[in-house]
């Protein structure tokens, strides 16, 4: 059985695969759109957006654990900076995906946990077993953080 050559222009040339898929889309060609792919790729892109969610929060928690709980005054800055980046990250993410905050709920305690386990090798101070910070998405999502930083 051989396939069609639009199934073939995906394994082959993913880039061409997209133009003749959105050409074909625009156009209403549907005969020739390759929906099997397409549906794999939508899927794979929720994916993707959830991953991205789960890393940034993950990195949000670490920097904010390194800053409430390292004394290391030297690095304080690099700290705040990479905060308030991942926060704004974070905050165009949830821009674009806004159900994404309801995920959110549902990784809180994994970001945090494994925020905790990957700072707790890196450094000697105690860290909480639970996630002092707030539940509130956009509490963490402020630019100030608020008690992202204080001690």
């Amino acid at each position: 059985m051989t396939q069609s050559p639009v199934k073939t222009l995906y394994a082959t040339d993913f880039a061409l695969w997209i133009e003749h898929t959105v050409s074909s889309l625009k156009s209403q060609d549907y005969s020739n759109v390759d929906w099997e792919n397409l549906i794999e790729e939508i899927e794979a892109l929720g994916k993707r957006d959830k991953r991205e969610l789960e890393s940034r929060f993950t990195t949000l928690f670490e920097h904010a654990l390194k800053r409430k709980y390292v004394n290391l005054p030297e690095c304080y800055g690099g700290w705040e900076a990479t905060i308030s980046r991942t926060q704004q990250e974070l905050s165009l993410i949830l821009q674009d995906s806004p159900s994404l905050r309801n995920y959110f709920l549902t990784i809180y305690n994994k970001c945090y946990q494994n925020a905790r386990k990957n700072m707790s090798k890196e450094y000697a101070a105690k860290f909480p077993d639970d996630c002092p910070f707030s539940y509130d998405v956009e509490i963490l999502l402020q630019s100030d953080g608020v008690n992202l930083k204080n001690v």
